[in-house]
């Protein structure tokens, strides 16, 4: 969790929907971090909804860019530092093996792929 908190540190950012930043989440963790490891290890932790904000495009739109709260940056940043390297070898094999395969071998891999409970990015 504290390399985990570094990242998010470093990384910066706004607040999110509750309104805390960086600095006032750290000392809403000194205290309510009991709590939220009980939910998390129990399954009950519910992440807050992201704030929504408009970021100005070169045409004159926007993009909707949603910011989650310094909390729940915390919790998936630690979640990544635990899933990304179990995870990344799986993949890369999976993808380099996809760029040599045909169309009808990519359905069968997709499908074992999904069967062993991960998905790739065509939602299988």
């Amino acid at each position: 969790m504290r390399l985990a908190w570094q990242r998010v540190k470093a990384n910066k950012g706004s607040a999110g929907v509750d309104g805390l930043t960086i600095a006032q989440t750290a000392e809403h963790l000194k205290e309510q971090w009991p709590a939220l490891k009980a939910q998390l290890l129990n399954g009950s932790y519910r992440p807050q909804p992201v704030r929504r904000v408009g970021i100005p495009k070169s045409d004159g739109t926007e993009r909707e860019l949603g910011v989650p709260t310094v909390t729940d940056r915390l919790i998936q940043q630690a979640l990544l530092q635990v899933l990304q390297p179990k995870l990344d070898p799986q993949l890369r094999a999976q993808l380099w093996f996809q760029t040599w395969q045909t169309g009808a071998e990519r359905g069968i891999s997709c499908s074992a792929l999904c069967a062993g409970g991960l998905s790739d990015s065509r939602g299988c």
